[in-house]
């Protein structure tokens, strides 16, 4: 038997696919693009409702109308979304590649991709905290990045 994270995203429910994000935070930090090379750069700098304990939006149902910006998910729109992590399970099932040990649907734990170093948890610095001139300070490197 087929769990159903591993069935393919369009035929996911909406429950289903809230549940395949792994809770990491990543997507909820500011990025930067190279003009030039269009190369996108995370830096540690959060939305201001990203709650960085628990890496989750403490406004997530009205998240769109409180930031512009803010992007939501879809099987419509993920594919042209390139700034999510590579670490990312709607990114891993698009590619057809399971869904790594920490993720929560699989180790059935949800402070395990905490423990993996993949969440922000612990690294994350709100916006409300940090001029908007100088978030290519906070341009961040994670080694953990790919696992």
């Amino acid at each position: 038997m087929i769990d159903w994270w591993q069935q393919p995203l369009a035929a996911l429910t909406d429950a289903q696919w809230e549940a395949l994000c792994d809770g990491c935070g990543r997507c909820c930090l500011h990025k930067l693009q190279d003009e030039d090379s269009g190369e996108v750069f995370y830096t540690r700098v959060s939305c201001r409702y990203l709650d960085t304990d628990s890496c989750r939006c403490t406004q997530y149902p009205r998240r769109s109308a409180l930031v512009a910006d803010c992007v939501t998910l879809t099987p419509d729109n993920f594919e042209a979304l390139e700034w999510l992590p590579t670490t990312c399970a709607y990114r891993l099932r698009a590619r057809g590649e399971p869904l790594r040990e920490w993720h929560p649907l699989v180790s059935g734990d949800p402070d395990s991709v905490h423990r993996a170093g993949i969440s922000v948890r612990g690294r994350a610095l709100s916006e409300d905290h940090v001029h908007p001139d100088s978030h290519e300070e906070h341009i961040v490197h994670w080694v953990e990045e790919d696992n």
